[in-house]
């Protein structure tokens, strides 16, 4: 893991965060929502490390990712977006999916490139729709998101549309012709690329001062892998913290069982309790995840932001059959409240893993330090070490990561 090239991306991200006091704040301008034509751009660049104990070689990835976008805004509510995305890689010492190389372990970042979102909106007073290929994100993105951590995104193929009968309500419905997955187009699985949907989407969210409480129906189903398929319903209350001090939680329960063109029978539980406590800037949580397995089947989250659920090294991307309790502690923060300290964002975690039948799969530490260098510029060094006792082998993952986002107006009203 300690190589040359390791050495120097780690020499040039600490002399970016030493000089990043005297880098100008307006290297990213900022869009303005009412220009007719607004270009947006999201370059991001990583070295990523893996050291798998079931692999004899290490891999390697260095990437460019850059996404480039134009939203248009035509009047009387209408907007839309056209965005393309590419992928760019230096060498090949890593399993991208897509280039055949399975004698290292995933990196799932390959090269290529694809329309990212396409789409067109209407939004009013109370009602909005959303037609053609977009992002999903909703609430903590467990069930739906577009996993951002890749170099390429989840999206949907798709309809929305958003009501607000009421003050503080907030009604949702999509529903999902295809999902484009991190993958990208060229993935050897053809399965990895996308997948063809006929999935309904209905979510309801009621916001009262700090509080808020949610229940939702994803009724998913895949039609080309039909024991993917399933219906999810369940309920979401969450609390933040008054004046960002003092107590806040998460508290959800839901229920999956097998759903239209699958085959199989089955019905798990899932729950999630995260309290939280926030003093002086610093973020303390303790988090009890549960996602139901017999044995021969356990819960599955196929549509979700994977990536910031049960630990950085993403073993349990898909869960084991026989289920997964994740019991964690994190803690977060910043190193002091002005100047670079004031700036320098840190975080902390420990995750145990158990099964929901059985005995345990391992632990894992997570860790990260981000700063931003300039207005829309930031650094991030993150860290995931995997200690397997049952489950999948030991896992050291790295990452260095750069990455600058900003949209510039292209005329004016």
């Amino acid at each position: 893991m300690n190589t040359t090239r390791t050495s120097l991306l780690v020499a040039c991200l600490l002399a970016a965060l030493a000089g990043a006091g005297t880098t100008r704040a307006g290297t990213a301008p900022a869009g303005s929502a009412d220009a007719p034509l607004q270009l947006e751009w999201d370059a991001r660049l990583r070295h990523e490390q893996v050291d798998d104990d079931a692999f004899r070689r290490d891999a390697r990835a260095d990437t460019l990712r850059l996404r480039l976008g134009l939203r248009a805004q035509f009047g009387h509510g209408w907007s839309g977006l056209l965005e393309g995305a590419g992928v760019a890689s230096a060498g090949d010492r890593y399993n991208s999916g897509a280039n055949g190389r399975t004698g290292y372990p995933g990196i799932t970042d390959p090269r290529g490139g694809e329309l990212n979102q396409a789409w067109l909106a209407w939004q009013g007073e109370e009602f909005g729709a959303v037609v053609g290929r977009q992002r999903l994100l909703l609430d903590n993105q467990r069930w739906i998101g577009n996993s951002g951590w890749r170099q390429h995104e989840q999206t949907f193929d798709a309809v929305t549309l958003q009501w607000r009968p009421a003050a503080g309500w907030a009604l949702g419905y999509s529903w999902l012709d295809r999902v484009h997955r991190v993958a990208g187009r060229d993935a050897l699985n053809p399965l990895m690329r996308e997948r063809r949907l006929d999935t309904h989407l209905f979510h309801a969210a009621w916001t009262h001062g700090e509080q808020q409480w949610t229940g939702y129906a994803y009724l998913h189903e895949d039609r080309d892998v039909a024991s993917a398929s399933t219906g999810t319903y369940g309920v979401r209350w969450t609390g933040q913290p008054a004046a960002g001090q003092g107590f806040g939680w998460t508290a959800e329960v839901a229920r999956q069982d097998d759903y239209a063109n699958n085959p199989q029978h089955f019905s798990h539980s899932y729950w999630f309790l995260e309290p939280a406590w926030t003093q002086h800037g610093i973020t303390a949580k303790l988090g009890w995840e549960h996602l139901g397995g017999n044995g021969r089947h356990a819960l599955q989250t196929p549509l979700a932001t994977l990536h910031a659920f049960n630990g950085w090294d993403d073993q349990f991307n898909v869960t084991p059959a026989g289920g997964l309790e994740d019991r964690y502690a994190s803690v977060n923060g910043r190193f002091g409240q002005t100047g670079v300290a004031g700036r320098l964002a840190w975080m902390l975690a420990w995750h145990d893993y158990r099964a929901d039948r059985g005995g345990r799969y391992g632990s894992e530490w997570n860790a990260s330090l981000g700063y931003p260098l300039a207005k829309g510029l930031g650094a991030l060094l993150k860290v995931a070490d995997y200690r397997a006792d049952g489950y999948g082998r030991d896992s050291t993952k790295l990452w260095l990561q750069l990455e600058w986002h900003g949209a510039q107006a292209m005329g004016a009203r």
